[in-house]
């Protein structure tokens, strides 16, 4: 018994830190990361580790199947979703690129395309993977990483084909696996189809295809349900479950965070080695509270297919800047200096309504400011001041309101008065009284003016001159 003890401390306790956790999602980050990772040197670690926890979980526990009545698929919509993956040990969050989940519906089959991109622009790693709508049996699987390309066709008996780019070699596969089994790409969606519930238990098989491995069907554990109040950065607090897998062939473990109502996947988090966690938090690509749409066509013809013009000129107005004492700056007018950009785009129910949403944002203080629709570029306008008195001008532009704007930085001076002394009066009989000396000096400074100004066009070929001054 010491000998066995000895020999789990050697194996468990002290494991390098690239002997990463061999779980399903440690491979997958592992591959997209690590690509020479190779899990020989983890067979003997899973054995050991599998005789101690297998006999606590495995005979206990509700299996689930492809087809279990506990799946319900209406849960997993066709949708695109965002994720960020992070390396979280302690405090330090480290990001370590973007995960992407696109599921598409069609002919009684699901499609899952996964992407992985990493933080350092590296090439994305893309894996589809198909299965049964309702079921969730698994069709086909497909991935190429940096070192392989993997095609699979699930059935009975699992054909495919395996390409080492490291060894130039293809290999046709024909795997028989002895159970029913889940593509380990689902697990995600898997999890959120099932009856979730304080106290609920159940255990599920998942296939996974390693070259170097004979293991092709390992199993998960869901080992605690409970509930968890989930506080977004963007829409708040959400009622959620958390829900704790154990992977029962290396002991890792992996936490859920499920909304209770439509089942979305918050975040994710994987233990790793060495206290090290892998976190993946959902960033809400569905969260727009803007609900006037933005048409960026429709922007796009306003400021390019009309015959009409807005000319003008920007300055700021002799009594702005800096005050100081109750005397203020002296030049009249502080143009915008030559090449000054100014912008201009369509007013529109949505950007009226963008600005009254971020206003109430700012005001609440509890969340970040809504981002412009990210196609709103269409509908920017460009031109620059063309001569040393502020003049601009824009064409081509249709009837409508239009928002044009200018910030820029300008000279700017102030003449004050100061005391340089007094003067005392005396005579036989001793003091008589004093006067103050006042001196008079000039301040220079450097301000900003930022102007923005509305302006309409009623009909088509008019021509608007409008004077962009700050106030």
């Amino acid at each position: 018994m010491k000998s066995f003890l000895k020999l789990f401390h050697v194996l468990v306790v002290n494991l390098p830190y690239e002997d990463i956790i061999n779980t399903k999602y440690s491979k997958m980050i592992k591959t997209n990361l690590f690509p020479h990772y190779s899990i020989r040197n983890m067979k003997l670690y899973a054995l050991v580790l599998a005789l101690i926890v297998l006999p606590f979980t495995a005979f206990s526990q509700k299996e689930i199947a492809p087809g279990n009545k506990d799946i319900n698929t209406k849960y997993i919509k066709p949708e695109k979703s965002l994720y960020t993956v992070y390396y979280v040990k302690g405090t330090e969050w480290k990001n370590m690129g973007a995960l992407t989940y696109d599921i598409v519906a069609a002919n009684n089959q699901l499609t899952l395309n996964n992407t992985f991109t990493p933080k350092d622009n590296g090439k994305p790693t893309t894996r589809i993977s198909t299965a049964d709508a309702q079921t969730l049996k698994a069709i086909s699987y497909t991935d190429e990483t940096k070192n392989a390309k993997l095609n699979l066709n699930f059935g009975e008996t699992i054909t495919g084909n395996f390409y080492s780019k490291k060894t130039k070699k293809d290999k046709k596969l024909k795997l028989n696996p002895k159970v029913e089994y889940f593509d380990f790409n689902w697990t995600d969606h898997l999890i959120g189809t099932l009856p979730l519930d304080v106290g609920y238990k159940a255990r599920f098989p998942q296939f996974y295809y390693n070259d170097e491995s004979n293991v092709l069907v390992e199993y998960y554990t869901i080992k605690e349900v409970k509930s968890y109040v989930y506080n977004s950065p963007r829409t708040g607090k959400h009622e959620t479950w958390i829900v704790s897998v154990l992977e029962e062939s290396t002991g890792a473990f992996y936490n859920y965070i499920i909304d209770k109502k439509d089942r979305r996947l918050w975040q994710r988090e994987m233990s790793m080695a060495n206290g090290m966690w892998e976190i993946t938090v959902n960033e809400e690509l569905d969260y727009q509270p803007i609900k006037n749409k933005f048409n960026k066509e429709d922007a796009a013809r306003q400021i390019s297919s009309g015959n009409s013009v807005i000319i003008g000129t920007a300055y700021a107005r002799s009594d702005s800047g800096k005050r100081l004492g109750g005397l203020v700056n002296t030049a009249k007018k502080q143009y915008a200096p030559r090449g000054t950009e100014i912008t201009l785009f369509p007013s529109s129910a949505y950007y009226e309504e963008w600005l009254e949403v971020n206003k109430k944002i700012r005001k609440q203080k509890k969340m970040p400011e809504v981002p412009l629709n990210s196609d709103f570029g269409y509908s920017i306008k460009k031109a620059k001041v063309y001569d040393d008195e502020g003049h601009f001008e824009f064409a081509d532009l249709m009837p409508g309101t239009y928002v044009v704007m200018v910030s820029f930085d300008f000279s700017n001076s102030y003449n004050y008065s100061y005391v340089s002394g007094y003067t005392n009066y005396y005579n036989y009989f001793g003091y008589q009284g004093s006067t103050t000396n006042y001196g008079t000096a000039r301040q220079s400074y450097t301000d900003k003016a930022n102007i923005e100004k509305r302006v309409t066009i009623d009909k088509d070929g008019e021509k608007k001159e409008v004077n962009l001054k700050e106030i």
